[in-house]
């Protein structure tokens, strides 16, 4: 193994796999640190934690254990990936995370980069802008686990950190790899360990890439990933795909803005069914109900939690975040557990939580990256007759679950 990654939710880490696919790498996602050595064809490995929003120190055991053991692999490089929307609070877990990682491998030039414009996510000036808006204004100020209210990503980061954040501008990205590492060097002799680094567009990540060619550690968005795989000799091109007969299902815990829209537009033509979370934490919706509900339907049937922010904040206050965060995770695993016990063959799932939640209740261990249903979001192949898409609550397209379905049926 050449590259290893760290993902800091399993929807994020599809997402980077993806990008290193289709750069070219032989890649395979990891659910958890695996007990076994990986295939030796494997060049580029993704272990997926679930350690965006637990504690802070957990969260770094975690990563910790993931870097030991992709390093027993032989790999060479580290990438800590986390979303392009920078999820986290001023406690972490973004900051810690990369401080322990930085120290383990004795980094000292650590690249800060969510941008990924294929999605929209570009960082100026070391702010990070989400469309033509700043991301504190975009929605994500609302989140009801990580919400984001500043958009400077050095502000952010310093009150994680236990170390001092710099800055590379566009004039040095714009001017190529070169330039970009004598401005890391730069930052690095004015005592910055953390570098937030500008980039609005692909040819600027693929810059930042080449010159991060020889550095042990990179962090960021999938997007940063588009250049590190030519270090490697790599070679673009189409990842192989087999499509999976039989039923569908989606499943959606997302609050986001798009995963909401995307949620309305599939019940123009598609069977949806919105779960109140209070009906589940007062037990008066069982999975065994709505996993009946969802086989007896016909085309791609949707199950959602997924309210808008006002709505959220008034659950939480009734039942308090930690219970229905856990009540609605633990609804969606045996939803799916019933489902795939009763012959489901797709899986489509919206949400970091809610697909971490689907993937741990199904035991998932290895999965096959496959091709791209929409930026960002990649075909996985989770067994011989199980296949599943992990969205990031934020990404895709309006039609996204149906258009989900046809690259999971192939």
């Amino acid at each position: 193994m050449k590259l290893g990654c760290i993902g800091d939710d399993f929807t994020g880490s599809s997402d980077l796999a993806n990008t290193l696919a289709k750069e070219g790498m032989r890649t395979t996602q990891y659910t958890g640190v695996p007990s076994h050595d990986a295939d030796p064809s494997v060049e580029a490995g993704v272990v997926a934690l679930k350690s965006r929003s637990i504690a802070p120190q957990e969260a770094v055991r975690k990563s910790l254990e993931a870097l030991d053991w992709l390093r027993a692999q032989g790999c060479t490089q580290f990438f800590f990936k986390y979303c392009s929307t920078f999820d986290s609070t001023p406690d972490g877990n973004i900051g810690p995370v990369a401080d322990a990682l930085a120290e383990a491998l004795d980094a000292h030039q650590v690249i800060v980069c969510p941008a990924f414009p294929g999605t929209g996510r570009s960082v100026y000036q070391g702010h990070l802008f989400v469309k033509d808006v700043l991301l504190s204004e975009s929605g994500m100020q609302n989140h009801p686990l990580t919400p984001m209210t500043d958009s400077d990503l050095r502000r952010w980061l310093a009150a994680q950190s236990r170390h001092t954040v710099g800055h590379v501008g566009v004039e040095a990205v714009f001017q190529g790899a070169d330039a970009i590492a004598t401005a890391l060097a730069a930052q690095r002799a004015a005592g910055h360990r953390h570098i937030v680094v500008d980039a609005i567009r692909d040819a600027d990540l693929r810059a930042i890439g080449a010159a991060a060619r020889d550095l042990p550690l990179i962090t960021g968005g999938s997007g940063v990933a588009l250049g590190l795989p030519a270090n490697f000799g790599c070679v673009a091109g189409a990842v192989p795909w087999r499509g999976q007969e039989g039923r569908a299902i989606a499943v959606s815990g997302s609050c986001s803005t798009a995963t909401r829209a995307q949620v309305a537009q599939h019940a123009l033509t598609h069977p949806t069914r919105e779960i109140i979370a209070a009906d589940v934490i007062e037990g008066r919706l069982s999975a065994q109900d709505m996993t009946d509900w969802l086989l007896e339907q016909t085309g791609v049937p949707l199950a959602y939690s997924s309210a808008d922010p006002e709505e959220v904040r008034r659950v939480q206050d009734r039942f308090g975040r930690d219970r229905a965060a856990a009540a609605l995770e633990g609804f969606f695993a045996e939803v799916a557990q019933l489902a795939r016990a009763r012959g489901a063959a797709r899986i489509i799932t919206a949400g970091g939580e809610t697909s971490g939640a689907v993937v741990e209740g199904l035991g998932l261990t290895t999965l096959e990256i496959g091709p791209e249903i929409d930026p960002g979001v990649p075909a996985l192949r989770a067994g011989s007759d199980l296949v599943v898409a992990l969205k990031s609550g934020n990404f895709g397209a309006p039609d996204f679950f149906a258009k989900a379905n046809g690259v999971l049926a192939g």
